[in-house]
């Protein structure tokens, strides 16, 4: 196990992957008004760059993320990890043994370091319904399940929506249902980790 302090941007891979094809884009434009000012050239070394780093930032970051995470149950499968529980959130992975006392984590914006820690670095677990607005408008966008751990809070969330739903819906209560079961879970993974 890693005794790491659970980070969950790596600021260097958060930069490429926003900069780099920026700076691509622009050397295609700048070679193109440079030399070749005119023809096919030129629309090759303006449009190609362009076209790629749109397919790197809709596709590059997903794959990249999906292929570390297959890497990573995996490597768990190979060492006796426990798996009882895994969620796929959209930005992170959680992976809990709960007979062990061990989580594992993966993030989107740190998809080269896993972290394989005790559960009982665990600091606090918690739901959040995002219940919010009043009376006919209170609903909700998104539900998640946050911990601490390391002093860093991670939030995975359980269902979210680009417009808010009561309360009482389906979607909102079975988010809040899966919330539940994960805080139990890293709860039971807690009190096993720290005996």
């Amino acid at each position: 196990m890693k005794n790491e302090k659970v980070k969950k941007i790596n600021l260097i891979y958060l930069l490429s992957y926003i900069f780099v094809p920026i700076i691509i884009i622009a050397l295609g434009i700048w070679l193109s008004s440079e030399f070749f000012p005119k023809g096919n050239m030129a629309v090759i070394l303006c449009m190609a760059p362009s076209i790629i780093s749109f397919i790197w930032w809709v596709f590059g970051g997903n794959f990249i993320y999906k292929h570390n995470q297959k890497k990573l149950e995996k490597q768990l499968n190979e060492n006796g990890f426990e798996r009882n529980h895994t969620f796929y959130g959209r930005s992170n992975m959680v992976i809990v043994d709960v007979v062990n006392g061990k989580i594992a984590l993966l993030f989107f914006w740190n998809p080269f370091q896993n972290f394989i820690i005790p559960a009982s670095r665990i600091n606090r677990t918690w739901v959040d319904d995002g219940r919010g607005g009043a009376g006919f408008l209170e609903g909700s966008s998104r539900v998640s399940f946050l911990f601490n751990v390391d002093n860093v809070k991670v939030r995975v969330n359980t269902f979210t929506s680009n417009r808010r739903w009561r309360m009482d819906s389906d979607y909102i209560l079975t988010g809040i249902s899966k919330a539940d079961m994960m805080v139990k879970v890293l709860e039971d993974a807690r009190t096993r980790g720290a005996k």
